[in-house]
């Protein structure tokens, strides 16, 4: 599991088990990888999740 490291430093590896891919409306959208399920869609911005694993 990723850790939040000292404040400032920001996070310490990835986020397990999740990964995130562009929706053809430009948003970004979180995987869980042992399901296939869609956890969240980031509709505030267009911008990538944070330290979560780009599908291909």
């Amino acid at each position: 599991m990723a850790k939040n490291g000292q404040a400032g430093n920001g996070r310490v590896g990835a986020v397990k088990n999740r990964t995130q891919f562009e929706t053809p409306s430009g948003h970004y959208a979180k995987r869980d990888s042992d399901t296939g399920r869609i956890m969240d869609v980031k509709t505030s911005s267009k911008t990538p999740f944070k330290g979560v694993t780009k599908e291909k």
